[in-house]
C-alpha cells in the first residue's frame, strides 16, 4: 500500500503542464489581486481621511489622521490578516484547502508598510509636491501614480524574476541574494540619505529606491510565500504556514506602526499633527538595513527544497517506506 501511495505521489510530481495548472493559478492569482488592491488603497484612504475630518483652518499643512486614529484604521487590516491566516491555516488542514482557499487572506503586507512610507519619500525629494500645494484628489492621485511606477519598474519584473531563476538557483540563493542587495541598497539610499533628497539627484534615489523593492520581490518576498508551503508535513501544512505568515504579519504590524513614528522629523516644529519627534527618515533607513541584514542571516537556517518533492521535504516519503517494509515483513511473517 505503501508503495502504492508513493507511486501515486511520483506520478503527480512528474505530471506535464496541464490545464487544471492554470486553473489553479488564475484562482489562487485573483485572491492576490484583491488582497493586493486592499492592501495599497490603505494609504491612500488614510490621506482622505485626515484632510476630511482633521482639517484645520488654522494650520498651513493639511488635515491629517491623529497618531491612534491613523493606528486604528491602518491596524484593522493587519490585525484582521493575521488573526485569519492563523484561523484559515488551522481550518484548512482541518477541511481541506479547497473549502477555504475562497476566504483565506494571504501575505502582500510588505506593500502596506510601502505604501505607509511612499508619500514621504516622494514628497522629501520633490518628486511629489508639498501636500499643502495640493487638494485631496490631487495628493491621492500623485501617490497613487507613484506606486504604480514603481510597481512597473521594479516589483512586478522582480516577481517574474523569481518565477524564471527560482528553479534554476533555489529558494536559498534568491532569498540570500535578496535580503543581502535590499540591505547594500537600503543602506546606499540612507547613508548618503541628504545627498538623494537634493532635487537634481531625484532620478537617482528613484533608481535606488526601484531596485531595493525589485530584490525584495526577488528575493524574500517571493520566497517566503513559497518555502513555508514546501518543508512542512502534509498534516500540519496549512496550520504551520498559517503561523509562520501570522508571524511575518506581526513585523509587519510593528514595522509599519515603528515607522510612521520613527519617520518623523527630530525637529518636534516639523512632525506630523499629533505625532512626537522621531529619529528621521534617514535613521529609519539605516534601521531597516539592519533588520535587511538580520534577515540574511536567519536565511542560512532554511533548507533548500529545490528538485525534491514534497514528501521528500517533509520526511513522509521515508516514513512511507519504513511502514511498507515492515508491512512486507509482517505479511512474510504471518505465511
Amino acid at each position: 500500500m505503501a508503495e502504492q501511495q508513493l507511486g501515486v505521489l511520483k506520478a503527480l510530481d512528474l505530471a506535464k503542464t496541464q490545464l487544471y495548472h492554470f486553473t489553479t493559478i488564475v484562482i489562487a492569482g485573483m485572491g492576490f489581486f484583491t488582497d493586493a488592491y486592499d492592501l495599497f488603497c490603505v494609504s491612500l484612504v488614510t490621506k482622505l481621511l485626515g484632510r476630511l475630518y482633521y482639517f484645520n483652518p488654522l494650520s498651513e499643512k493639511p488635515g491629517s489622521l491623529p497618531p491612534h486614529v491613523a493606528a486604528a484604521v491602518n491596524g484593522v487590516a493587519l490585525c484582521g490578516t493575521l488573526a485569519g491566516q492563523l484561523f484559515f491555516g488551522w481550518l484548512g488542514d482541518k477541511l481541506g484547502r479547497k473549502k477555504v482557499q475562497g476566504c483565506h487572506d494571504h501575505y502582500l503586507l510588505l506593500q502596506v508598510l510601502a505604501g505607509i512610507r511612499y508619500w514621504r519619500y516622494f514628497s522629501a525629494i520633490g518628486w511629489i509636491p508639498k501636500a499643502e500645494t495640493m487638494n485631496g484628489i490631487n495628493e491621492v492621485y500623485m501617490i497613487a501614480r507613484a506606486q504604480t511606477l514603481i510597481a512597473f519598474c521594479s516589483t512586478v519584473p522582480g516577481y517574474w524574476f523569481t518565477v524564471a531563476f527560482i528553479e534554476i538557483m533555489g529558494r536559498f540563493a534568491i532569498q540570500l541574494m535578496g535580503f543581502f542587495m535590499m540591505t547594500v541598497f537600503m543602506f546606499a539610499i540612507a547613508f548618503p540619505y541628504d545627498h538623494w533628497i537634493k532635487p537634481e539627484n531625484r532620478i537617482g534615489f528613484l533608481v535606488m529606491y526601484s531596485l531595493t523593492f525589485f530584490f525584495a520581490n526577488f528575493g524574500p518576498n517571493a520566497t517566503t510565500f513559497i518555502v513555508p508551503a514546501e518543508i512542512f508535513p502534509a498534516r500540519l501544512r496549512s496550520t504551520c504556514h498559517g503561523i509562520s505568515a501570522a508571524t511575518g504579519k506581526a513585523g509587519a504590524f510593528v514595522g509599519a506602526f515603528g515607522f510612521l513614528y520613527a519617520a518623523q522629523p527630530q525637529d518636534k516644529t516639523k512632525t506630523d499633527a499629533g505625532y512626537p519627534p522621531g529619529i528621521g527618515v534617514k535613521n529609519s533607513l539605516i534601521m531597516l538595513g539592519v533588520i535587511n541584514f538580520i534577515g540574511m542571516l536567519f536565511t542560512f537556517l532554511i533548507p533548500e527544497p529545490k528538485g525534491k518533492s514534497l514528501e521528500e521535504l517533509s520526511g513522509e516519503s521515508e516514513v512511507r517506506k519504513s511502514l511498507g517494509s515492515h508491512n512486507v515483513i509482517f505479511s512474510t511473517s504471518s505465511c
